[in-house]
């Protein structure tokens, strides 16, 4: 006869899972001897086995019980309806692992493709981070209301950032990141800006306009305007150069 240690010992579990099989009555607890402890027989150490070994296979134990005493039929039709619901598990834990990977490969999660790697190509040419951030944060905005017009903005993005002129003239707006409401450098900044812009309608001469709605432009201008305090004074700044707006920023109509 077996202690409660060796019957543990035995079936390749914890003590704790004995008891814990003993209080759902999935394994009968035995009388106690003379001397006050429960002994085991071998019957009991086949069951605990069994119980271990459905157990393991993932069949939850509420089901347990009525397979260690079912027929043929009904354990093989149990086995395979258990089978199939960890088949599922899988598929659903695999779902999850490539979710996971998303993740660890950060904005690639929420961006397509194309604006991934517009962002890799504004680290590659140095871009200040806020200003990467702002860019991400909108894509993310675009994409999420306009998936099916992504590819063809982020050509015209990739053409602008691509073209040296143009793309030295973006890079020196890094001062967007720092500048406060009233730093003497906004009037000089707005002329970069300006000068940008210029060089952007030139640049994307000939493409069709951005199909973007007047609810997500009014999004995104208050995004800009929330991440650089010095954004509202800025566009003032412009709109005394001419342009309004900022998302779809456009020269003022002098007859409008």
């Amino acid at each position: 006869m077996l202690t409660i240690s060796q019957l543990a010992a035995y079936a390749g579990v914890t003590v704790r899972a004995v008891r814990h099989y003993h209080v759902t009555g999935l394994l009968p607890e035995p009388e106690r001897d003379s001397s006050g402890y429960r002994r085991y027989d071998a019957a009991a150490v086949v069951e605990l086995i069994r119980i271990r070994t459905l157990a393991e296979a993932g069949v939850p134990l509420s089901r347990v019980r009525e397979l260690l005493v079912a027929g043929e039929e009904e354990f093989a039709a149990a086995v395979e309806a258990v089978d199939r619901r960890l088949r599922a598990e899988i598929r659903q834990r695999q779902r999850h692992r490539a979710r996971i990977a998303q993740l660890a490969a950060g904005d690639s999660l929420v961006l397509p493709p194309e604006a991934v790697a517009y962002l890799d190509r504004m680290h590659e040419f140095g871009f200040p981070e806020r200003l990467i951030e702002i860019e991400r944060d909108s894509w993310i905005l675009i994409a999420a209301r306009m998936p099916a017009e992504v590819p063809t903005l982020m050509a015209i993005k990739r053409a602008q950032i691509e073209h040296e002129p143009l793309r030295r003239l973006y890079l020196d707006l890094r001062d967007l990141a720092d500048c406060a409401p009233d730093d003497p450098r906004l009037p000089s900044l707005a002329d970069r800006v300006e000068a940008f812009l210029e060089e952007a309608a030139a640049v994307s001469a000939g493409a069709e306009e951005w199909p973007i709605s007047a609810d997500l432009i009014a999004l995104l201008d208050a995004a800009f305007v929330q991440s650089f305090p010095c954004a509202p004074r800025l566009l003032r700044l412009l709109e005394q150069r001419g342009w309004t707006g900022w998302t779809d920023i456009r020269r003022i109509d002098p007859a409008g």
